[in-house]
């Protein structure tokens, strides 16, 4: 489920744990990033 966020806040979760957040990082997620960090999840 994809849900709008406001204030520039980017973060990805995954049944509510947080796997990229912009603001902690200070920066969008580098190409591929996201989905290495989704892809080991979903493997389960």
């Amino acid at each position: 489920m994809l849900i709008k966020g406001s204030g520039g806040i980017f973060e990805v979760r995954l049944d509510g744990e947080l796997l990229f957040s912009k603001k902690q990082v200070g920066r969008f997620p580098l190409p591929g990033e996201v989905e290495a960090a989704v892809a080991p999840r979903l493997a389960d």
